[in-house]
């Protein structure tokens, strides 16, 4: 089997690795970037998990310190972002121990925005 080249084409790749590991063949893996892209897979659920929060945090100020805007968009929202976090964490146990760390980082933005939101919805 000719290497297929991590730069050249990803799928093919992918795909090339994936094949390998299922032959166990670890003597023609691409280590290098196989345990890269390992972790940027890690990386990528981790930013989900923050995304998601991000999202429902700001939400749920804005339905506590915005009542005459509250609207059947942000209910739905609040609502949808709770039930894929449940899932993300449901399919990634590991990252429960994430989340005190994770909402400490995107209070202070969302609080900041809200903050922000306010001064010019008093406009």
């Amino acid at each position: 089997m000719n290497p297929i080249e991590y730069q050249t084409d990803f799928y093919a790749w992918t795909q090339q690795q994936a094949e390998l590991l299922r032959n166990k063949k670890i003597e023609q893996l691409d280590w290098s970037n196989l345990a890269e892209e390992i972790e940027d897979m890690g990386r990528s659920e981790k930013r989900q998990l923050e995304s998601r929060l991000e999202v429902l945090i700001m939400h749920l100020l804005k339905w506590q310190f915005q009542p005459n805007l509250r609207s059947r968009s942000w209910q739905l929202t609040i609502k949808e972002q709770r039930l894929r976090l449940e899932k993300l964490l449901a399919e990634n146990p590991s990252l429960k121990s994430k989340l005190t760390d994770t909402k400490e980082k995107v209070y202070p933005l969302n609080e900041s925005f809200l903050t922000q939101g306010q001064r010019y919805i008093l406009r």
